[in-house]
Order: C-alpha cells, then sequence, then structure tokens
C-alpha cells in the first residue's frame, strides 16, 4: 500500500457510520450480511447505508455481491491489515536496522484524579 492508496482507506473509515458497518460486517465474517439487515442492524435508512457501503467498496473495503434482488456485503478486512502494515512500516525503523525491534508498548492505564 502506498499514500495514494491509503487515503481513500482512512477517509472511508472516518466517518461514524462507515466505520460502524465496516465493524458490523467484520462480526458477520465469513458469511457477511444482506444491504437491508445492514441497515436493520443500524437503524439508519437503506438508502443512506447503500450510499456508504459504494464508499467502502471504492476504497476496497466492502465487496459486494447481488444475488437476485439482495445485495450480500462483505468485509475486506485485508485492506484494513495492509494500511495498518503501511502506517506501522516506519516503527522504529532506526533501531530495527540496528538489529533491535520496537520496544514493548506500556499498556494503557486510565489515570485517576483525586
Amino acid at each position: 500500500m502506498d499514500t495514494e492508496t491509503a487515503l481513500p482507506v482512512l477517509s472511508a473509515l472516518s466517518q461514524p457510520s462507515r466505520l460502524a458497518i465496516f465493524r458490523l460486517l467484520v462480526r458477520h465474517e465469513p458469511q457477511g450480511l444482506a444491504a437491508g439487515e445492514v441497515a436493520r442492524h443500524l437503524v439508519q435508512p437503506q438508502n443512506t447505508i447503500s450510499a456508504h457501503l459504494a464508499i467502502l467498496q471504492r476504497a476496497g473495503l466492502v465487496s459486494t455481491t447481488r444475488n437476485g434482488r439482495f445485495v450480500s456485503c462483505r468485509a475486506e478486512p485485508s485492506q484494513v491489515e495492509a494500511l495498518a502494515a503501511f502506517l506501522l512500516a516506519e516503527c522504529c525503523a532506526e533501531n530495527a536496522a540496528q538489529g533491535g525491534s520496537c520496544p514493548p508498548r506500556p499498556a494503557h492505564r486510565e489515570e485517576t484524579q483525586s
């Protein structure tokens, strides 16, 4: 993946409804969901969901298959995996060049205020 490919993926996922659609479809892998089911799960009009699905499909995040009157939608998690690899490609590059690896990241802790 390169910057030109990463930007549409990031843009598609930056909208709350589209992110929710993608996450819903990931939960229903590998069978996917009909577009109408996506709309029912997310309580949104089907035409709105269809517009969001088109954007996700152009970004390579969703594939669709027509079965008669119904459109079946499946997530394409490999696109997000490629995005993550692209984003982290330079992670600790200097350290890795010297034979090291990225240091472990501390676990996220919520700070409590007294």
